[in-house]
């Protein structure tokens, strides 16, 4: 078979886009003796599949596989009797009643719902509208403030201005 074809079907077989009748064509390709030498190690690889699809099991792998196990040495056998259980049990039942009176003595602490400081809706709006305008206020003198700032940060400037000039001109 011509190497190009071959090379092609390997790319595809790299590729896992051949179909079986293309694998087959590789199988027995790299099963005749005039490999390529730039190939052997493929051929190599084809044989390996071929030779281990051709192995099976005895018909004591079973038994042989699990009395090898049952002599195996190194683990350790847990046994859990009545009175280990009974502990784990205990044990979870006291963090989970802890848990639960916890829970309830929390909800005693904080109220459930909140409630109106004001029964007329009138007198709520006038006392929100008093909160608002203090605000209001508060950032009516920081920004005047702030116009103080600006001030300074011109009067920087200038004066960095000046010092700049007078370092080019020396």
């Amino acid at each position: 078979m011509d190497s190009n074809i071959i090379e092609q079907l390997l790319e595809k077989y790299w590729m896992a886009e051949t179909s079986l009748e293309e694998e087959q064509q590789l199988r027995d390709f790299f099963q005749s003796k005039d490999v390529p030498e730039s190939m052997k190690a493929t051929a190599e690889m084809f044989r390996f599949f071929d030779s281990e699809k051709n192995k099976s099991l005895n018909e004591n792998f079973e038994s042989t596989v699990t009395k090898q196990l049952r002599q195996r040495q190194g683990g350790k056998v847990i046994s859990m009797s009545f009175t280990n259980i009974a502990r784990i049990a205990a044990g979870i039942l006291v963090v989970v009643a802890a848990g639960y009176f916890i829970r309830q003595e929390v909800r005693k602490s904080y109220p459930q719902e909140l409630q109106d400081t004001y029964s007329d809706p009138q007198m709520a709006f006038e006392e929100t509208k008093k909160a608002l305008m203090m605000i209001s206020n508060s950032f009516g003198k920081a920004r005047h403030e702030a116009g103080k700032m600006k001030v300074f940060n011109d009067a920087e400037k200038k004066i960095q201005n000046k010092d700049q000039e007078e370092k080019v001109t020396i």
